[in-house]
């Protein structure tokens, strides 16, 4: 199901008829659907939880995960304190380009997910671009 933003507000304000886990999952599906990963250019996709943020590199028509990368990895754990900061989402973004390079992956799309373009989210994405990705 896809909806308009108007409809989506109208949604979220009748508490009665749509539970948020439920808009949650509307929000993400109506972006989902304007983006896609392919075998040359795979979808970067972005969770992020109150602790740590996590990303994976998805080829959507093998529905493989090709990188995948968050910040409870040894690598990334030593340089940091904790991972909800945006110093170590551009550590992530930056490891994350590291290991795409390995594999020969060097023009991605970027799908945010729910999440606003702000933030750790934004710091994560200007960490892939230092790193050598396209976007």
């Amino acid at each position: 199901m896809k909806f308009s933003k108007r409809v989506l507000w109208k949604l979220k304000n009748k508490n009665k008829t749509l539970k948020p886990n439920r808009y949650k999952k509307i929000k993400r599906d109506s972006l989902r659907g304007l983006i896609k990963g392919t075998a040359e250019r795979p979808r970067l996709s972005v969770y992020r939880s109150n602790e740590n943020i996590y990303a994976q590199i998805i080829d959507d028509t093998s529905s493989t995960t090709l990188v995948s990368c968050s910040t409870l990895d040894c690598d990334i754990r030593i340089d940091i304190r904790n991972g909800r900061t945006c110093y170590a989402s551009r550590l992530m973004g930056r490891k994350l380009a590291e290991l795409s390079l390995e594999k020969n992956i060097k023009k991605i799309v970027f799908d945010r997910g729910r999440y606003l373009y702000h933030g750790r989210i934004k710091a994560l994405a200007d960490g892939a671009r230092a790193g050598g990705l396209d976007f």
